[in-house]
């Protein structure tokens, strides 16, 4: 028995990688391979086979499109192996689609300040994959959160490009123009689902000047949640702000999930989760 999918099972587990388990459960006549054969698909790799050719080929693509739409739910495809797979098999044959870690938020976080600090415990306890990021290793407290992956970079604005599509994107360094290195390497990028930057309006506008300068469309900017937070939030302490950065994620996400399960793929398409108005809302909660 070919334990290929088993051995990747495991490192897409560990590691929350979104992926399709596509398994034979049912055949007739003559087909590539029995009932129970399994193959494994991400976006950038698969693992094992269920036969070949171009019935293999289609039952990757499906796959594939269902981690685009980020689907949760299991998908039965029946596929005739004549000359429309280009197969000579003649027989039929079903196969499960199954994803998995296609719900898992993952969230990257910049700085291990104070607000850092207090907001790392609750996103641990979410259905979150984190990882934390700073360049000052002595500022990460000395018991890190389980399932939280720490980062010591000297160079935090690297690690932007090794995120997944998708991700969510937090930012509360303690230094300024680290926030803009991190920022204009995030809007660039375009493809995350959330990026927060902690601070004021005041930030916000200066923030907004200097990306207009470096020619940021209004609507690369329009992404940027700044401040971040539920607006009836008010308190200053860093326990209090990163109550309220988390509840924002939490509904960011929520909202995403509630989309999904009620829309068709069409539909998921043409729509984006509802965004928090406390980028304009909020008054000078920590004017930094």
């Amino acid at each position: 028995m070919n334990s290929e999918w088993i051995k990747a099972l495991s490192r897409i587990e560990a590691d929350a990688t979104p992926a399709v388990i596509i398994t034979v459960v049912e055949e007739r006549g003559s087909t590539p391979r029995n009932s129970g054969a399994k193959m494994i698909v991400s976006q950038a790799q698969q693992f094992d086979t269920i036969g070949g050719g171009h019935l293999e080929y289609k039952a990757i693509k499906i796959a594939r499109q269902l981690l685009a739409e980020q689907q949760t739910r299991p998908r039965l495809e029946r596929f005739s192996l004549g000359a429309s797979l280009g197969q000579c098999c003649g027989g039929a044959t079903t196969l499960l689609f199954e994803p998995m870690n296609t719900d898992i938020v993952k969230i990257t976080l910049f700085g291990a300040g104070h607000v850092g600090r207090a907001l790392m415990p609750i996103l641990a306890s979410l259905p979150c994959k984190v990882r934390w990021v700073d360049a000052r290793e002595d500022e990460f407290p000395e018991i890190i959160p389980e399932g939280v992956e720490k980062v010591v970079n000297e160079f935090p604005v690297d690690e932007v490009a090794k995120q997944p599509a998708g991700s969510y994107f937090i930012v509360m360094t303690h230094n300024h123009q680290l926030d803009q290195e991190l920022t204009e390497a995030i809007l660039k990028r375009n493809d995350f689902k959330y990026f927060g930057l902690i601070g004021s309006l005041t930030k916000r506008n200066k923030f907004i000047h200097r990306l207009q300068a470096k020619g940021f469309s209004s609507e690369q900017i329009g992404r940027m949640t700044c401040p971040m937070g539920i607006a009836a939030v008010k308190g200053k302490l860093p326990a209090e702000i990163a109550v309220s950065v988390a509840g924002e994620i939490v509904a960011h996400y929520n909202a995403g999930f509630n989309t999904q399960r009620n829309t068709t793929p069409t539909q998921q398409s043409t729509q984006k989760p509802a965004t928090n108005s406390a980028a304009t809302s909020v008054v000078d909660r920590l004017a930094i």
